[in-house]
């Protein structure tokens, strides 16, 4: 039976109030922790190092997986490395809560929703805009937006695609009160859509082509968001206290995924190649993967338009975008009103980008 009320975070802020003892932290004070955090940066020694960072992501083709396979990022960070699969954001989040990840790159969604619910995390970057790498893909006979009234549509829960299908259906002025809206994890859409459950989704790669693969058709993608202005991004975040022990490890990060993206960048056949044969994925569905991101070089992102060139700049384009999903996790029911900031740019730290680009 299909689940329309799962949501994934209706527990986090019993998670976090459990961990709260630990954490110490809420949104009350999280600007003046991320002041006294931002001290300069200092190399740590080979015994300083932890014996392991420990990394979330969501186990498809993304451009940092060519840094897992080749051990980029062992090798620069100078320690092992533990890589925690997730399946969705809400996932991201509870690790964050249960301190079992340092850093991870997931949705700006759910990092909206941890920070607002006193997460001690700070989003450091941004993988890149989300273009065509996630789409709503429906039935043959659904042309266009309009067509899905009177459907069953999913996407996963409090999701950058949740966000897309949500902007997308208010743009076209459209009741989604006459959709029948579905929560379910991405490999659960396609088992769905399979059944003949649902009639659309809108959801990531590899998962869209799969749809396609079985029939299912492109009637919108979040590059037509983009273009309208409205950013819908991967973010990277880092646990605060590990950023403030080991802040030079942070900036490696970066540097090493700005690597990924160049080799990328330089040969995108030959790296898709690479992450297909490592993933064991059909190359089609990677390379289109792929291609839908729109990889924000690290010096451009310390752009006003982005991250802004300096840490807590409440007017730069990624604090405004986090307030603008903050209304849309409050219209879901996601969050309270109440717990809304005034800003999110306390949780922004551009510090470890400009280190990286210097």
């Amino acid at each position: 039976m299909l689940n329309t009320t799962s949501f994934g975070f209706k527990n986090l802020a019993l998670s976090i109030g459990i961990l709260g003892s630990v954490f110490l932290v809420g949104c009350g004070n999280s600007g003046q922790q991320n002041k006294e955090s931002k001290a300069e940066t200092s190399q740590t020694t080979a015994a300083e190092l932890p014996k392991e960072v420990r990394l979330a992501w969501g186990g498809g083709p993304r451009v940092w997986v060519l840094g897992k396979a080749n051990g980029d990022f062992e090798n620069a960070l100078g320690t092992k490395v533990k890589w925690i699969e997730f399946a969705t954001g809400a996932d991201v989040i509870n690790y964050f809560a249960a301190n079992e990840i340092d850093i991870a790159r997931f949705g700006s969604s759910p990092a909206v929703a941890g920070i607002t619910r006193g997460l001690p995390i700070e989003i450091i970057g941004l993988e890149g805009l989300i273009s065509s790498a996630e789409r709503l893909i429906a039935r043959p006979d659904i042309k266009n937006l309009q067509g899905l009234v009177g459907k069953k549509v999913a996407f996963p829960a409090n999701s950058t695609a949740q966000y897309a299908l949500e902007q997308a259906l208010a743009l076209e002025k459209i009741d989604k009160s006459k959709i029948q809206l579905i929560a379910l994890k991405p490999a659960e859409i396609v088992s769905a859509w399979t059944r003949g459950d649902i009639d659309a989704a809108y959801v990531w790669g590899p998962f869209t082509q799969q749809l396609e693969k079985e029939g299912g058709k492109e009637i919108f993608s979040t590059t037509q968001l983009n273009n309208q202005g409205i950013l819908v991004y991967n973010n990277f975040a880092v646990r605060k206290e590990f950023a403030e022990k080991y802040p030079e490890l942070v900036v490696k990060f970066l540097k090493t995924y700005q690597k990924q993206v160049d080799e990328y960048q330089k040969n995108p056949k030959e790296a898709s190649e690479k992450i297909s044969k490592y993933l064991s994925l059909p190359y089609d569905q990677v390379e289109t993967t792929l291609a839908g991101i729109e990889y924000i070089p690290l010096k451009e992102q310390i752009s006003q338009k982005y991250l802004g060139a300096t840490p807590d700049d409440e007017t730069s384009g990624i604090a405004k975008a986090t307030l603008d999903i903050s209304k849309f996790l409050v219209t879901i029911g996601e969050l309270k009103q109440s717990d809304v900031p005034k800003s999110y740019a306390p949780n922004i730290n551009s510090k470890y980008l400009i280190e990286a680009t210097k």
